[in-house]
């Protein structure tokens, strides 16, 4: 057969992943994006010149998924694309490395098993994390699709695309080199397909019997970000969060939700004084209007230590004593603040870098954090209102991409999940779409309600099983009060974690080892 030249295998593999993304409609593209790619690497590229190729088409697809990134900060935007789009090629250079020593089958499984670990590590759990590219996370507009992420979280949804892209590509190759394999292929194919589809149908969870008494109000005040940190415009912006809720709150009302950073000024407040804090006296007036409700809400906040609590904590100029700076949510009543939570899951170069990237503080742009950024936490709070009724995974933005860490929060005993965000630095892009839809795998994987408000949009409800029951548009000022059933019971992913992952991070290791001792043989047996 002729060959191809690299070049269009490369880009379009980037093109077919962005194609498919969410939230476009052309989701089934994913099954045969890495086509290209795989036909590449059999052509015979080798070394250098194959993670070239591989780099472009990973490249591609960072830049055209999520180009948006570039609204909000350029710095940080140019090291994501590079960086994550470097760290994707490694498991194709373990697949290229281990199909040529060890043959086809093993080749191609060290793909899939490379892949996974890669995201595990990679897009979940360091200080540089990007999960916003998470195979898994392409059918998030697709919910039906994929109701067995109850078992398997996000990871299940990206062997399931790997494995269909490797058994296509076979199926191809053979076409054109073995014919008589290709009904057998395309059976297997067409099975790996239709049964998780088929599980999908006998997993969707009935709707709730019945709607709880109370209702929980979600305001969307649509507060550009850029005015939201100008010198003196807190007051309006804490009014109009006011007279919003005031409009919407009935007798029925229980909890109302307000968006990341609602409570926002230059200095931040400090959480040991809020109930003294001048500014916030019209809050503490509205909530003991409303003596029966909770008020969830974001706030930039600080504490002051007589000694260096953490790591990220700064020393006060011409003191003994230091601060920490807190991207945080706060849950209150008429009797002041009930709990804090400090978002842990920062943006890295927006709200944080590791301490060996700390050289690099002055060319990112901050989202009203401190120099050297954010403190975060590391256990999950959950807020309970004053009745009990509700036990509140309070996630902060960038939180609400990361399924494991939000199933703890069930083990903690959150019996809904909120999403507070401020997705307005990225303009009217794709990036508040792709938010959105992601938090309607946190649905699946925890069987929890979802309510989700967005300083700008989209806020809106999401039913356990992925479904958007009630929404408010972009850029409007808007609210919606609703009742929210809890739910109570555990989910395997709850329960077990990422177990795909974890597999797939040992089978990794066997093939790195084994390939190891590959190499040593093979140069002691020249030797």
């Amino acid at each position: 057969m002729k060959r191809i030249h690299p070049l269009p295998l490369s880009v379009l593999t980037g093109l077919l992943l962005f194609a498919a993304w969410p939230v476009s409609p052309l989701t089934f593209l994913v099954f045969v994006a890495f086509l290209p790619l795989l036909w590449l690497e059999r052509q015979g590229v080798k070394g250098k010149h194959f993670f070239g190729w591989v780099y472009i088409a990973m490249l591609t697809w960072n830049v055209a998924a999520t180009w948006w990134v570039w609204n909000a900060t350029g710095p940080g935007a140019i090291g994501a694309f590079l960086a994550n789009s470097l760290l994707m090629c490694l498991p194709w250079l373990g697949f290229h490395a281990v199909r040529r020593r060890m043959g086809n089958t093993a080749g191609y499984l060290s793909l899939i098993v490379f892949w996974l670990s890669f995201e595990y590590l990679h897009l979940q759990n360091w200080g540089l994390s990007w999960p916003w590219l998470t195979l898994g996370n392409v059918f998030a507009a697709r919910p039906g699709w994929v109701q067995w992420y109850e078992y398997t979280g996000t990871s299940g949804g990206g062997l399931w695309v790997l494995t269909m892209n490797i058994l296509l590509f076979l199926l191809a190759w053979d076409w054109f080199h073995h014919r008589k394999l290709v009904v057998r292929r395309a059976l297997v194919a067409l099975g790996v397909l239709v049964v998780p589809l088929g599980l999908s149908l006998l997993l969707t969870p009935a709707p709730p019997d019945k709607m709880p008494a109370g209702n929980v109000v979600i305001i969307q005040p649509n507060i550009d970000p850029y005015d939201k940190i100008l010198t003196g415009s807190f007051d309006a912006q804490l009014q109009r969060l006011i007279r919003l809720s005031d409009s919407t709150i009935d007798s029925n009302t229980v909890l109302v939700v307000w968006p990341e950073t609602a409570l926002y000024n230059e200095r931040g407040f400090e959480e040991d004084s809020l109930k003294k804090n001048f500014f916030l006296k019209p809050l503490w007036a509205f909530l003991h209007r409303h003596p029966r409700i909770n008020l969830l809400t974001g706030i930039e906040s600080f504490r002051i230590f007589d000694y260096k609590h953490s790591s990220t904590a700064m020393k006060i100029p011409d003191t003994d004593k230091f601060y920490e700076s807190y991207n945080a949510a706060a849950l209150m009543d008429s009797s002041g603040p009930v709990a804090f939570y400090h978002k842990s899951r920062l943006v890295p170069g927006a709200e944080s870098l590791p301490p060996f990237l700390h050289f690099m503080v002055p060319l990112f742009e901050k989202f009203g954090a401190t120099e050297e950024g954010y403190t975060g936490q590391a256990d999950r709070s959950v807020f309970h209102t004053t009745d009990g009724r509700y036990g509140i995974a309070p996630a902060i933005c960038y939180e609400s991409i990361y399924g494991e860490f939000m199933s703890r929060y069930v083990h903690n005993g959150a019996n809904i999940m909120a999403v507070i965000t401020n997705d307005g630095w990225w303009g009217d892009t794709p990036g508040y779409k792709q938010h959105e839809s992601y938090a309607r795998l946190r649905a699946i994987e925890t069987r929890r309600f979802v309510i989700r408000s967005a300083n700008t949009g989209v806020s809106c409800i999401i039913e356990p099983d992925g479904q958007i029951i009630e929404s408010r548009p972009w850029a409007k000022v808007a609210s919606i009060r609703r009742p929210i059933p809890t739910e109570t019971g555990q989910t395997f992913y709850t329960l077990c974690g990422d177990c795909i992952s974890r597999i797939a991070l040992a089978l990794a290791l066997l093939f790195f080892g084994w390939n190891i001792i590959t190499i040593i043989k093979t140069r002691t047996s020249r030797g």
